[in-house]
């Protein structure tokens, strides 16, 4: 009886990440970058709770958050034009810069993110664990190129 019992908890919790799954995929679809941020900082912070067992992964997770939380200010800032002119003028330098925009915080935090989420993917995981990373780290592209347009919009250059 106990082996059906656990076949079943087992059964939920698959469909359970599935769910998930097409649900942070949908987000991805909706080129809301306060949703796709607010998302994977709940995603983050939920991995903090369950999966963090040892120091380097807390650490990670930590960094994760507060690079988002770094991301969240920056999209105040390129928000307004004159305010994000003072970043712009700061990261002028070619090395400084990807595709005529600036590489900031927020371009550096993502990256990283996408990095660390790459990380995780080497782990043992389960097929729909990998398939939820890998849509998460498709929402990091997604959150790039609506941060871009809004810096390019910030600077008054066409993508």
């Amino acid at each position: 009886m106990q082996s059906l019992e656990k076949a079943l908890i087992t059964k939920d919790l698959h469909s359970a990440r599935g769910d998930l799954c097409n649900y942070i995929h949908n987000v991805g679809k909706s080129d809301d970058l306060s949703l796709l941020l607010n998302t994977e900082r709940s995603l983050v912070e939920n991995d903090l709770l369950r999966y963090a067992n040892s120091q380097g992964m807390i650490s990670s997770l930590k960094t994760a958050i507060s690079e988002i939380n770094v991301v969240k200010d920056h999209i105040k800032l390129v928000s307004n034009s004159e305010t994000y002119d003072v970043i712009n003028r700061g990261y002028s330098l070619p090395k400084n810069r990807k595709g005529g925009l600036p590489y900031d915080e927020a371009c550096q935090a993502m990256a990283s993110h996408y990095a660390r989420l790459g990380n995780w993917d080497k782990a043992r995981l389960t097929d729909i664990e990998k398939s939820i990373l890998k849509v998460r780290r498709e929402n990091i592209k997604v959150m790039q190129k609506l941060y871009e347009k809004m810096q390019a919009k910030a600077i008054g250059i066409e993508l």
